[in-house]
C-alpha cells in the first residue's frame, strides 16, 4: 500500500472514530440526575456510581445517569418529593427518611431485629412479595420503585460488652427515633436521639455508652471503635434497605428493554453494595482484638426478636400500607423459620 493510501485509511479511521465518539456522546435518549443519600467517596456512594455506569453501559449509552451524592440538589428527606415532581429523575434514597409520609416507610426501611442477614431480607422483597407492596406505596407519590439496596447488618459499638438483652438495661445509647428506638426502650435503654454529627463527641464524653449507627466497617471508619471498644458483630438489630426509585412518568415512557436493564442493574447494585460493605467489615475485623467482637447466639437473637415483635405489631397498625408490609414480613419469616 502506498503512503498516500495509508494516510487516506488513517484519516478515514480517525474521522470515523471522532464521528462515532460524537454520536455516542449525543446518543443518550434519556439523561437523568439521580441523587443518593451517601457522602462522596464512601463505599456506598461508589457502589451507586457503579450502578449508574452499568446502566449506561448496558443500555449502549441510551440512558445517561449523573450519580450525585447527598445534598447535591435536595436534602435526603425531600428526595421522594423531588423525584415525584421530576426535579431529579431518580434516587438511591434512605427509605426511612420518608416515615412522615406514611409509617409504612419505617417497616419497609428496616424490620428491626427481624432478619439475620441481607440475603434473607432481599429474598423477602423478590420472593416474599415485598417489592410489589413497595411499588404500590411509592406509586402513591409518583415514583416507580425499582428495588431495594442493602448494606448489611449494622453493629453496635459500646463501652462494655452487650451479650444479651439483659445487658442493655440501664445503658445510655444513641439511636434514631422510630421502631429501633421503641425496641431499645422496651429493653430499658436510656435512648438519646441526638444527631449523627454529635455521636463521636457524645461517646467520648460519656454522654452515651453505645450507639446505633452503621455496620462495623462504617463505625470503625468514623473512629467509634477507638472509644467504644466493643461491638456486636455480626449485627443483630438493624438490616436497613435503601431504595432505587424513578419518576413514574419517566418510567412509563421507557421502552421495555430499558426497563429490564434498569431492573437487572438494581438487583446487581444490591449485591454489589452488600459485598462491598462485607469486605469493609472484614477489613476492620482483621485489625481488631477478637475479644472486642460480641457474637450473639441463636437464643439471644430469638429473645430480641420476641421483644421486637411487639413493636412491629404496634407499627403495623399505624396505616393500611404499614399493615400490608407487617403482615407480609411476618408471613415470610414464618415460612423461613425465623418465627
Amino acid at each position: 500500500m502506498s503512503d498516500r493510501a495509508r494516510r487516506a485509511v488513517f484519516v478515514g479511521v480517525a474521522t470515523a472514530a471522532v464521528l462515532g465518539a460524537a454520536a455516542s456522546a449525543a446518543a443518550a435518549d434519556f439523561e437523568w440526575k439521580c441523587q443518593s443519600f451517601w457522602q462522596p467517596g464512601t463505599v456506598n456512594q461508589q457502589a451507586f456510581e457503579r450502578f449508574a455506569a452499568s446502566v449506561e453501559e448496558k443500555s449502549g449509552g441510551r440512558i445517561a445517569i449523573e450519580a450525585l451524592p447527598v445534598d447535591a440538589l435536595v436534602p435526603p428527606g425531600e428526595m421522594l418529593d423531588a423525584v415525584g415532581a421530576n426535579i431529579i429523575q431518580c434516587m438511591n434514597g434512605g427509605t426511612g427518611y420518608f416515615v412522615g409520609k406514611d409509617p409504612a416507610f419505617a417497616l419497609l426501611a428496616d424490620f428491626n431485629a427481624g432478619y439475620e442477614n441481607p440475603e434473607q431480607l432481599t429474598a423477602w422483597f423478590y420472593e416474599g412479595g415485598g417489592i410489589e407492596i413497595a411499588r404500590d406505596l411509592y406509586e402513591q407519590y409518583g415514583l416507580y420503585y425499582l428495588g431495594p439496596v442493602l448494606w448489611g447488618a449494622e453493629s453496635i459499638p459500646s463501652k462494655m460488652p452487650l451479650r444479651s438483652i439483659k445487658d442493655f438495661e440501664g445503658i445510655k445509647m444513641r439511636a434514631p427515633e422510630g421502631m429501633g428506638a421503641a425496641i431499645w426502650r422496651k429493653l430499658g435503654v436510656g435512648v438519646s436521639t441526638l444527631p449523627g454529627t454529635e455521636v463521636y463527641t457524645a461517646l467520648e464524653r460519656g454522654k452515651v455508652e453505645a450507639t446505633d449507627w452503621g455496620t462495623l466497617g462504617m463505625n470503625d471508619e468514623l473512629g467509634y471503635g477507638e472509644i467504644a471498644t466493643y461491638a456486636i458483630y455480626p449485627g443483630i438489630h438493624s438490616m436497613p434497605a435503601s431504595d432505587v426509585a424513578l419518576n413514574l412518568d419517566v418510567w412509563n415512557d421507557l421502552p421495555e428493554d430499558l426497563k429490564q436493564i434498569l431492573q437487572d442493574a438494581t438487583v446487581a447494585f444490591n449485591q454489589d453494595s452488600i459485598q462491598a460493605n462485607r469486605e469493609l467489615d472484614e477489613s476492620f475485623v482483621a485489625k481488631r482484638d477478637p475479644e472486642t467482637l460480641i457474637d450473639w447466639g441463636p437464643e439471644e437473637r430469638r429473645e430480641l426478636r420476641e421483644v421486637a415483635q411487639e413493636v412491629w405489631a404496634e407499627w403495623g397498625e399505624k396505616s393500611d400500607m404499614a399493615k400490608q408490609i407487617y403482615d407480609s414480613h411476618v408471613a415470610y419469616m414464618q415460612q423461613i423459620g425465623l418465627l
